[in-house]
């Protein structure tokens, strides 16, 4: 049982030098930035959307 964890892991790390491509640094930044702005726009259409929401109930609420 510990062969195969000790086998795993050491595959794992083999995989990881190996195998895998790494971002340049330019490309996670770009990346990041994208992120970045993409939240402040939905954070901003979805701050819009709850008062626009809070508005008309209190406007319907209001009313009765």
């Amino acid at each position: 049982m510990v062969d195969k964890i000790q086998l795993f892991i050491l595959d794992c790390i083999s995989e990881i030098r190996h195998k895998v491509t790494w971002p340049s640094y330019k490309s996670l930044q770009d990346s990041s930035v994208l992120v970045l702005v993409s939240l402040v726009i939905f954070s901003l259409i979805i701050g819009v959307i709850d008062l626009s929401f809070r508005k008309i109930f209190g406007w319907v609420y209001g009313m009765f």
